[in-house]
């Protein structure tokens, strides 16, 4: 069983009565996950849904050819899996590990008790993924309007905020070994686009490279490229 008070840091919960959240919390399980370890794959049946208590992983879709491409990193906070509780439908996305994890698993039967005892939990998990989707709907369709170096500067601004380490002087390290294809994979252009970009981005010292990761030099510059100055 996990502590409720834990849960109710998840974005899931935020608004929800701390009696409902008791309720689920006494349905759900902890899990650990490690770096690179697959929590579920595409395709899978849809059995329940995580919240990632501390930790980060990726979703990603992966080609017939073994090609891996990554649509999200997601955070502490944050959930992955709900969408089969609303539709039933099968995992659309394999999710791994981007670093060791902590999570809450809440299995579709322990919901689904704890929903019907109290219908209000239902009205939250869809109000919440409506949320998420219409979030998800104004995100992209304001990359739309970014050039792409501001899409890559919130694609490292994103892995910033999973994988940052302070390093001194306002700077940032990504402690995560991603290369450009993946970054690309991310953005969704070309992987030498991608290359130009982040090129030009160490020559102006906004970027450079420690040990194979990647420094973000001047993260105020890469905020007004993503247009999040102010934030």
């Amino acid at each position: 069983m996990i502590d409720s008070e834990i849960l109710k840091n998840s974005f899931l919960f935020e608004g929800l009565d701390p009696e409902l959240v008791t309720h689920l919390a006494a349905a759900a399980r902890p899990v650990a996950l490690d770096k690179d370890q697959i929590l579920f794959f595409e395709g899978d049946d849809s059995d329940g849904f995580y919240a990632i208590l501390e930790g980060a992983v990726r979703v990603s879709v992966v080609s017939d050819e073994g090609e891996e491409r990554i649509i999200a990193i997601l955070c502490d906070g944050e959930i992955v899996g709900e969408l089969g509780l609303i539709d039933g439908s099968q995992r659309s996305a394999r999710v791994t590990g981007a670093r060791p994890s902590r999570l809450a698993f809440v299995p579709k039967a322990g919901f689904e008790r704890a929903a019907d005892a109290n219908p209000a939990i239902y009205r939250h998990m869809l109000r919440v993924v409506g949320d998420r989707l219409r979030e998800t709907n104004v995100a992209r369709r304001a990359q739309d309007f970014l050039p792409l170096n501001g899409r890559v500067a919130q694609t490292l601004l994103r892995l910033a905020t999973a994988f940052g380490r302070p390093v001194g002087d306002g700077r940032t390290l990504i402690h995560h070994k991603i290369t450009h294809a993946g970054i690309a994979s991310m953005v969704g252009v070309a992987r030498e686009n991608v290359s130009r970009t982040l090129s030009a981005w160490q020559r102006e010292k906004l970027v450079t490279r420690i040990s194979g990761y990647l420094c973000i030099e001047n993260e105020e510059a890469l905020r007004e490229l993503a247009g999040q100055d102010g934030e």
